[in-house]
């Protein structure tokens, strides 16, 4: 959106009496502040990343599987019917959103929970 359009719609706002403001390019550069303060980019998109590895259900099952025993990619594989691709995909989203930890041991690659309190915390979201 132009800049003066933002500055019309917050113009409008202020002399609507709503917002406690005086001046529209003012006002504007408080909440570019704001927005800095408590809602941070970075932060947010770690957030995103977070809750889209949580948003698939294979991955749920995923994490459930290591909360039992750490495990290496081809029992995951059997566990879930998934190909070697598929199950790598997935510890990786989970990997990179900070949910697993992986440990080599000679060609083998092993998965455990980064934080084993997770999968409770999960259980404990009722979503309806």
């Amino acid at each position: 959106m132009s800049k003066s359009r933002v500055s019309e719609r917050l113009t409008r706002l202020i002399e609507s009496g709503i917002c406690g403001a005086e001046d529209a390019s003012k006002y504007a550069g408080e909440l570019k502040q704001l927005v800095e303060q408590v809602a941070d980019k970075n932060a947010a998109r770690k957030r995103s990343n977070f809750f889209k590895a949580l948003a698939d259900e294979t991955r749920l099952r995923i994490l459930r599987l290591l909360e039992v025993r750490e495990m290496c990619v081809c029992e995951i594989m059997v566990a879930l019917d998934l190909t070697q691709p598929t199950a790598s995909h997935h510890l990786g989203i989970l990997g990179n959103a900070g949910l697993v930890n992986d440990r080599k041991e000679g060609k083998w690659v092993f998965y455990s929970l980064a934080d084993p309190r997770l999968v409770d915390k999960i259980d404990e979201i009722n979503p309806f």
